[in-house]
């Protein structure tokens, strides 16, 4: 028998779901694996485009045809990851709202994800002056800025799974 919710996060926690996969010896693993799996490929594809961006990599390639190219994959990949991603968070709810990991994760996230809003609605608008060309700074800075928030959002997922529960009150 669990605990009377006293708050939103235990309500989540202990909803028949999260009561589910807490308890199954196959559910949290499988959706973890998936989950890594999903978020790696986003990272990847998305690592591909921003070495591109910062001039490191694939020089050769127009910018445009590198995102057409792997645009499909990260977006597949992130649905992935975002629903596997909150299947493991329904189980737990409590431990990641406590966990600093987990909240530092999902800021990085969003301030990745402002970035790619900021590239594609802002400095896209100009990639015919660039796309085979010398690469402006603020393009060569929106792909590094990528790179280091989504190295974060790797960072802080792993070290969730290491200090999950060191943080509860």
């Amino acid at each position: 028998m669990y605990p009377e919710p006293t708050n939103i996060w235990e309500r989540i926690e202990y909803s028949d779901l999260g009561i589910r996969i807490a308890e199954s010896t196959w559910m949290f693993p499988t959706f973890e694996s998936i989950h890594v799996v999903a978020l790696v490929t986003v990272f990847g594809m998305i690592a591909i485009v921003d070495l591109r961006l910062v001039g490191l990599a694939n020089r050769q390639f127009p910018i445009s045809r590198l995102e057409k190219d792997t645009l499909p994959w990260v977006w597949g990949a992130f649905v992935l990851a975002a629903i596997t991603g909150t299947l493991l968070f329904v189980s737990k709810a409590s431990s990641y709202m406590a966990n600093p990991y987990f909240l530092w994760k999902g800021a990085a996230m969003a301030g990745a994800g402002l970035n790619m809003l900021f590239f594609h609605f802002v400095t896209s608008r100009t990639i015919g002056q660039w796309d085979t060309g010398p690469l402006p700074l603020k393009v060569k800075l929106a792909g590094g800025l990528s790179l280091i928030l989504w190295i974060a959002v790797l960072f802080f997922g792993r070290a969730i799974g290491f200090t999950l529960g060191i943080f509860d009150g």
